[in-house]
């Protein structure tokens, strides 16, 4: 049974000071994030993506608390940068690779405008982001930009 992985959709990486990320990511990158998800309830910033690239990737900077309660930051666990690949049927995948051996590490979680993601950590201890993207399917089949 293969999984359909059609390609890198989102890379996030983790940051506990978002302004100093924003910052140095923006200084990097030579653009400021086009989107940025600040938590209605604290007012705090938990996300600032950027496109970038040939054919626009997203890089996405998360705040460090919005951690999956899953991920404790010990050397002994999965941690890190997530890559995400678009997937059309998320949960279908989901379900198919904890079938080959994964275990999920952050179920799947509905976002804003049609996004959703979830990540497994496969038997080797690598994680493995997954991602229903609207805006990379729409790039993909031709019919968005």
């Amino acid at each position: 049974m293969s999984v359909e992985l059609r390609g890198f959709c989102t890379l996030n990486f983790y940051a506990d000071d978002m302004a100093a990320a924003r910052a140095w990511y923006t200084g990097v990158l030579g653009v400021e994030p086009y989107f940025e998800a600040v938590d209605p309830a604290s007012g705090t910033v938990g996300y600032y993506e950027w496109r970038i690239g040939d054919h626009q990737d997203e890089f996405g900077i998360i705040n460090g608390a919005w951690r999956s309660p899953a991920d404790p930051t010990t050397p002994q666990t999965p941690g890190g940068a997530i890559m995400n690949w678009h997937v059309d049927d998320l949960d279908g995948t989901l379900a198919k690779l904890v079938e080959q051996g994964a275990t999920v590490h952050q179920p799947r979680t509905d976002r804003t405008a049609g996004f959703a993601n979830a990540s497994v950590v496969d038997p080797f201890g690598n994680l493995l982001g997954l991602m229903y993207n609207p805006h990379w399917k729409a790039l993909a089949d031709g019919t968005g930009a």
